[in-house]
């Protein structure tokens, strides 16, 4: 027998079986040892620094839910929180719309406009939060731009109070989300076959009839996950409302801040903030026994 036979034949041999490979790395391979490390990063950077947030919030000043009562008991708090859920209502579901027909126009334009398209969809998110808060700032102010041509084209006869309330945060962050809301519905409108709204024109259904009944409901993942990432964002935003409220219209974030780094009251200010930790926890579990999550952004087939 050749020598090279020889050592092919040892050298399987020596090979230990696949009953014996698998006791040897796993029958799945030592897979938890590739998610260890992020694992590990996850509960020093993100989970123990929340369970210290839920821990400070029973325990400061007092140990006990007296800061949880706060909740029934200050006007304050609650003008706060019924505040933020107004101004998230009203910025969802004009975002969510504006955000509807700005997809539906993408996916219904030439490759070469989609492209364009796009760019203005997405040139809002290279630009600082800061400096878009600012730039609504000139626009709005009582000399600023908006008021200025209205009252040079004889609209108004003073001013509008565009700024340091709701409308202004409101325009601020809707301008900031509208993104968010675009790019969820127009992957679920790009999967829609093209040919179904032809068809049920040609099966006698009108323009609306065949959008509302054929088109509308198959775009509904897009809607839902929209619906839920703007929503979710919007409850902590910190910087728009800030700067365009003026410290007169305070939402859950900047009560947060004021809490905590004004007053040095961090049991006040872990409550809110776990209280919104939690709200959104509930929201997304409630959701999910309607919807199927996974499917809705993306991870589903």
């Amino acid at each position: 027998m050749p020598r090279w036979s020889c050592a092919m034949t040892s050298a399987t041999l020596a090979l230990p079986a696949p009953a014996a490979r698998a006791r040897l790395l796993g029958a799945t391979g030592p897979w938890w040892l590739l998610v260890l490390p992020a694992l590990l990063l996850m509960l020093a950077f993100y989970a123990y620094p929340l369970g210290q947030v839920l821990w400070i919030s029973v325990t400061e000043p007092t140990p006990g839910l007296s800061n949880y009562e706060r909740l029934l008991t200050s006007e304050a708090i609650q003008r706060v929180w019924i505040t933020t859920l107004r101004i998230c209502i009203i910025t969802t579901a004009i975002t969510l719309v504006a955000g509807y027909i700005v997809a539906y126009a993408i996916v219904h334009a030439s490759p070469r406009w989609q492209r364009w398209m796009f760019v203005c969809v997405l040139l809002p998110l290279w630009v600082s939060v800061l400096v878009r808060a600012f730039a609504w700032v000139t626009l709005l102010r009582s000399q600023g731009v908006v008021n200025s041509a209205l009252l040079g084209l004889g609209v108004i006869d003073a001013p509008l109070r565009l700024l340091w309330n709701e409308f202004g945060i409101a325009v601020g962050m809707i301008h900031y989300m509208i993104p968010y809301a675009v790019l969820p519905l127009y992957a679920a409108m790009r999967d829609i076959d093209p040919r179904l709204v032809p068809a049920a024109r040609g099966l006698g259904a009108s323009r609306g009839e065949a959008f509302r009944k054929v088109f509308l409901p198959l775009s509904r993942p897009g809607i839902i996950a929209a619906t839920v990432l703007v929503f979710i964002f919007s409850l902590g935003f910190y910087v728009t409302p800030a700067i365009l409220g003026g410290g007169r219209t305070l939402m859950v974030a900047e009560y947060i801040k004021l809490q905590i780094l004004d007053l040095i009251r961090w049991g006040v200010g872990t409550m809110m903030a776990s209280v919104l930790l939690i709200g959104i926890f509930l929201l997304l579990a409630v959701l999910s026994r309607v919807v199927d999550l996974r499917r809705v952004f993306g991870a589903g087939s």
